[in-house]
């Protein structure tokens, strides 16, 4: 294979309670089923609130079995709970074994590896670092493992949470430790990456699209496939808009193309959660 095709989506936030996360979940498995990727890959929070409504992973797991291409997952905060910071407040759902379990039931392993097109694509659980569950040592382990097999491929890593904002030594904050991989699970992750080529590490979590480059190491962070949070709720850091990413990627390298699908439209999470939710209609976009 000389070219593998791989679509992102992530925080797609479903749960049968919410159709206008529904129909933006529609509208995107129609632009997949019109670009046929080789596989897509949800980066985390298929569910809307796993912790607090397990049926959402469920009605998750039956609209993305509805997909007509392979798919592989990642589990995100609102799948299976969140992990613990060096400072800040103690998640209020934080993540356990039983919860990932769960997930696992559901959408299969928490982390894998695949070659394709010359690259080594590894996925991890990013919730499970700096917990202290035999799952994250486990997970470490197995890592440690597939970085050594990697052979000289170039790496593409993807997971639910950022690794860091701007580089791998930003402070940790009160305010944003939540949003990215906590220290100091962050700096044994960043050490481990070191030995290898990374060429891409992608994201989501943060419901904002962004795109820059670390020394040789690329990070996009894709937005939420469902919903926008307004600034007055959440910092703007990248661009705020409903969407997805596309990756080509060959052995002399990868092109990304950020992507809104027809029909897609930026519902804001304050207005979701007062209004009455009735099906959203929109006039169609072209993707861009």
């Amino acid at each position: 294979m000389t070219e593998f095709r791989l679509t992102q989506i992530s925080d797609t936030h479903l749960a049968r309670r919410f159709a206008k996360l529904t129909a933006n979940f529609d509208a995107l498995a129609e632009y997949i089923d019109t670009t046929r990727p080789d596989l897509v890959v949800n980066t985390g929070d298929l569910a809307l609130d796993a912790p607090t409504s397990p049926g959402d992973l469920e009605f998750a797991r039956a609209l993305h079995d509805a997909l007509p291409v392979a798919c592989r997952y990642l589990p995100g905060n609102h799948d299976i709970g969140d992990n613990p910071t060096q400072i800040g407040p103690v998640p209020s759902h934080p993540v356990t074994e039983s919860s990932r379990q769960s997930y696992m039931s559901m959408f299969g392993d928490d982390r894998w590896r695949f070659e394709a097109a010359g690259w080594c694509f590894i996925g991890l659980n990013s919730l499970i670092m700096n917990t202290g569950l035999v799952s994250e040592a486990e997970q470490f382990d197995w890592l440690a493992s597939e970085l050594a097999s990697a052979g000289g491929k170039p790496v593409a890593l993807f997971l639910h949470k950022p690794v860091y904002l701007n580089a791998p030594d930003d402070p940790e904050l009160e305010e944003s430790a939540i949003v990215y991989v906590p220290m100091p699970a962050r700096r044994r992750l960043v050490e481990m990456l070191s030995t290898v080529d990374l060429r891409l590490i992608a994201s989501g979590h943060v419901h904002q699209r962004r795109d820059f480059t670390f020394r040789h190491t690329r990070h996009v962070w894709a937005p939420s496939a469902g919903f926008i949070i307004s600034d007055k709720l959440h910092k703007r850091i990248g661009i705020k808009e409903v969407g997805l990413v596309e990756y080509s990627f060959r052995p002399d390298g990868f092109e990304v193309r950020h992507v809104r699908a027809p029909g897609q439209i930026d519902i804001d999470l304050g207005e979701l959660l007062v209004k009455p939710n009735k099906t959203a209609t929109a006039e169609p976009e072209q993707a861009s």
